[in-house]
């Protein structure tokens, strides 16, 4: 096998695995909050929004010392240990309590920070400046085939239920943590991919390779300690980089976005009475129409990046114009209160009659959106610092997470259209922010001979 069918079957594992893992865990993230009000009692006492908002701000601080345990560990076992942790989360649903709810989500968000960092390393050390576009495509477009599964499975399971029963949840979330665990073990299945020089050792792991490449001591292999410094010098000078810190308002905005779709779009569907007894089980299809338009955006996107002659602006562009569309389309359908309605739903209406096609059009939208926001986002983060991509992707996930912690605190009491208002005003200054960053990728481009992506 040629070394970059290597590399390109490398990213596929990565994606397949990724999107076990993730059928998995997005469709936890998206029904927790509706799971939990059907069994909150005098034993238990948790808020999905909470929990959420937990899980992303120890990601974000755990971010600072995530390259640190990937150049030690390797990314490798990295994302495997990381990955159990996720399948422990899920499983705990089974059989919930408090203490162990709010626990699992302060071990998942230091998993997370490793396993996204390693994900980017893998990522970039398996592409080339004139792959790294497509393979971002792909392993997008894999990933968010999660939101079909899970999405699909709930909306057979819970079809006609008005109440989420003991026996419903257990079913659901023991599917759920063996779909985890197969994502994990296939992390296993990822090798090393050939060494560009002769000076490099084929049994490095794939961070070693990438700091051997870019290091200026003469020793192919420093120490583990030594590795591990590095990688955290390194993140924290990548913070205040100019190229970052522009970066830094775009991915604010996606962790916001992320909060929305992930956890309080679906919850509010769910909320509205208008909606029929079927309103439980359009969480479910509402997570499909996500997982299809983060599906097409991320194939379409991966597919062109290579024949693009104007660079990632046009693609952060039409996800800035979708995500406004989407909006405001979800102010006219969704009530307002929906995001704080009890287990009951919500009576009230916002300014249009409910509509299910208005409302699944929406979802279909905030994935496509999306999609075209973070394939942009990991491309440029990949050009832009490819000799240093562990710092930088953990970079990238700090901030993201950040903004994803606060997005889920607010959603706690925030009503929807105060919601929506954070997401345009953010969305529009984060858009502005990448285009100035793309021109400095595009400078970069020209003086390096690279091909647009």
């Amino acid at each position: 096998m040629s070394p970059e069918r290597k590399k390109l079957l490398n990213i596929l594992i990565l994606g397949f695995s990724f999107m076990f893992m993730f059928t998995a865990f997005q469709t936890c993230g998206n029904i927790e909050q509706t799971v939990i009000k059907s069994f909150n009692s005098t034993e238990f006492h948790g808020s999905g929004y909470t929990s959420m908002s937990i899980i992303y701000g120890v990601l974000s601080a755990s971010n600072l010392i995530a390259p640190s345990v990937v150049a030690v560990v390797g990314p490798q076992l990295s994302m495997f240990f990381s990955g159990l942790l996720y399948s422990g989360y899920i499983a705990m649903f089974i059989y919930p309590y408090t203490w162990s709810f709010y626990t699992a989500s302060v071990l998942v968000g230091v998993g997370a920070a490793v396993l996204w960092t390693a994900q980017g390393n893998v990522l970039t050390i398996n592409s080339t400046n004139d792959t790294i576009g497509r393979n971002s495509g792909i392993f997008w477009a894999l990933l968010q085939f999660s939101q079909l599964f899970g999405n699909l499975y709930i909306y057979f399971a819970w079809h006609g239920h008005v109440h989420i029963t003991d026996k419903d949840r257990r079913t659901v979330f023991i599917s759920l943590t063996v779909i985890s665990l197969v994502g994990c073990f296939l992390f296993f299945l990822i090798r090393n991919p050939e060494p560009e020089s002769s000076s490099s050792d084929v049994s490095e792991s794939l961070l070693e390779a990438e700091f051997a490449e870019s290091s200026t001591v003469s020793s192919p292999r420093s120490s583990l300690c030594s590795q591990a410094l590095d990688a955290f010098i390194q993140a924290c000078k990548i913070f205040v980089t100019k190229e970052m810190l522009l970066l830094s308002v775009p991915l604010a905005y996606s962790g916001l976005e992320l909060t929305f779709y992930s956890g309080v779009y679906g919850t509010c569907v769910g909320a509205m009475t208008g909606f029929g007894k079927d309103a439980k089980s359009l969480i479910g299809v509402s997570g499909i129409f996500i997982g299809v338009g983060e599906i097409l955006g991320g194939g379409i996107f991966g597919m062109l990046n290579r024949s693009s002659r104007f660079g990632r602006n046009p693609v952060v562009l039409l996800g800035l114009i979708t995500h406004f569309v989407a909006f405001y389309l979800i102010f006219l359908n969704i009530a307002s209160d929906a995001p704080l309605a009890p287990e009951a739903g919500t009576e009230l209406q916002a300014y249009i009659t409910p509509s299910v096609a208005v409302a699944m059009l929406c979802s279909f939208l905030l994935g496509f959106g999306d999609s075209c926001f973070n394939t942009q986002l990991m491309s440029i983060v990949g050009f832009m610092f490819r000799d240093r991509s562990a710092p930088a992707f953990a970079a990238f996930k700090f901030i993201q997470c950040i903004a994803a912690a606060v997005a889920f605190c607010y959603s706690n009491f925030l009503l929807l259209h105060w919601q929506l208002l954070i997401l345009v005003v953010w969305g529009f200054l984060g858009s502005m922010s990448f285009f100035v960053a793309e021109t400095l990728a595009e400078a970069n481009r020209r003086e390096s001979d690279y091909g647009t992506i």
